[in-house]
């Protein structure tokens, strides 16, 4: 969560806090800080210890996202198989189509684009504005 938050950004938040809650007051409000943090994580296993207890399996924190806990939990691999099928059908149909398709033959000899207005080739794009 604070994989870009540096030492220099650190100080300056330090010092902001001393200049609003002043010297007296900043150490306590980060003990209170810090105990609030460790109840929260305190609740978060707790809350996972009570709903593994509950359902029987081996719950982690990542897994109380609900995509990734029904997937896990509820869902069986052939329900999993039979969700994803479609999708790897379809890709695979892509794919296929997408490897039939001759690009070079669809460029000009100098390999840009060009849009045919009569006898003569322009390109599509307007040299002069660019």
């Amino acid at each position: 969560m604070f994989d870009s938050l540096g030492w220099p950004e650190i100080l300056v938040l330090v010092l902001i806090g001393l200049f609003i809650f002043g010297p007296d007051k900043l150490p306590k409000l980060i003990s209170d800080g810090v105990n609030m943090i460790r109840q929260l994580r305190r609740m978060a296993t707790n809350a996972t210890g009570d709903l593994s207890r509950e359902l029987g399996t081996d719950i982690s924190l990542e897994d109380l996202h609900p995509k990734t806990f029904v997937r896990k939990h509820i869902l069986s691999e052939d329900d999993q198989d039979a969700i994803i099928r479609p999708f790897k059908e379809v890709y695979s149909d892509a794919s296929d189509a997408a490897g039939s398709l001759d690009l070079n033959s669809a460029l000009n000899d100098d390999d840009t684009p060009a849009v045919d207005s009569g006898s003569r080739r322009r390109p599509r794009f307007d040299v002069d504005a660019t």
